[in-house]
């Protein structure tokens, strides 16, 4: 049998929908191509970019940093005297790039200038680890990756 021209292009034609057809479904139920927003509220977060901008600035200006290790225990994060003295209220949040089910946010509760997260809640991976603290009525922001 003799294809022409004509049914030959409809055939590839045809052949080249059929691939990206495939490689569409392919995209959308596989969850290995799962790509979520980093924020679900993208918009209500960047009305307060400045405000974190100048929390950042705040942490940076001051003479003494906090520290955030890892120990075999989990997470530590340490407090420096001067900070711990006049500390009123923060949060520690936990960001997994990979993962968005696994991020979480912790109120501080400092004990002798230190708080632990427990190695059971962190799991090994990269985390985005930021602690927003508030001390004499002013803001402070610290952002640290780490790999644990």
């Amino acid at each position: 049998m003799k294809i022409n021209w004509g049914t030959g292009l409809v055939i590839a034609l045809a052949a080249f929908i059929c691939f990206i057809m495939y490689f569409v479904i392919t995209m959308i139920t596989n969850k290995e191509y799962n790509h979520d927003l980093v924020v679900e509220e993208y918009y209500k977060q960047e009305i307060g970019f400045q405000d974190e901008l100048n929390a950042k600035q705040n942490a940076e200006n001051l003479p003494y940093k906090i520290r955030i290790q890892k120990s075999t225990e989990g997470i530590l994060l340490v407090f420096p005297q001067e900070i711990a003295n006049s500390f009123q209220k923060g949060i520690i949040s936990f960001y997994r790039v990979s993962d968005k089910n696994m991020d979480f946010e912790k109120t501080i509760i400092l004990e002798n200038n230190q708080m632990q997260i427990p190695a059971s809640e962190v799991l090994e991976g990269r985390w985005n680890i930021s602690v927003r603290w508030e001390t004499k009525n002013k803001t402070f922001l610290s952002k640290q990756e780490i790999n644990y």
